[in-house]
């Protein structure tokens, strides 16, 4: 059985955590649960403690950092899987592939620069939108929820496209 990192800290399923109190459990859990104090139990007690102790780092990790704990939510409720291929939105799409096309064409920094601008603005509009849907997501209601992930992962897919383009003028950058 897997416990969701939420539940193995026994708060909401969230995009925006507290992250003062999730430290502090995490503390809490490392201090309880720590392998040394049970250095003289026997061996399948050893084992479910450091079992206990790597859970509770691997939930830290992933839900202290806002990118990770976007993800593991989209994971746990299979929005987001290896090698899946997302519709993303035509007019996307088209735009991507007109900054793509003019970033294959670009001779000086001057263009370079007006195409960075461009993916910026798209860039900051993206985190604009996730931002306001992941605000109230835990006052939801299970349907509502699951109509928001949706547009929420539409966006974590829109995200990773871009990141793609952002490594292609970091490489274009570098040739002025």
């Amino acid at each position: 059985m897997t416990i969701s990192y939420f539940e193995f800290y026994d708060i909401p399923e969230s995009f925006n955590v507290d992250a003062a109190a999730l430290k502090k459990k995490f503390y809490a859990l490392s201090k309880e649960y720590h392998p040394d104090f049970f250095a003289n139990e026997d061996e399948a007690r050893q084992q479910e403690i450091l079992e206990i102790s790597t859970i509770n780092n691997k939930a830290y990790q992933t839900l202290s950092d806002p990118a990770k704990r976007l993800e593991y939510i989209l994971r746990q409720h299979d929005l987001v899987s290896e090698g899946a291929k997302p519709q993303l939105p035509a007019e996307f799409l088209m735009e991507m592939m007109d900054i793509n096309e003019r970033l294959m064409e670009v001779d000086d920094a001057q263009q370079l620069a007006e195409i960075t601008t461009e993916v910026l603005e798209v860039e900051n509009n993206l985190n604009s939108e996730l931002l306001a849907l992941t605000a109230d997501y835990e006052t939801l209601n299970n349907t509502a929820k699951e109509n928001r992930l949706n547009s929420i992962a539409d966006i974590y897919y829109r995200q990773k496209y871009l990141l793609r383009i952002k490594e292609s003028l970091a490489t274009f950058a570098s040739r002025f």
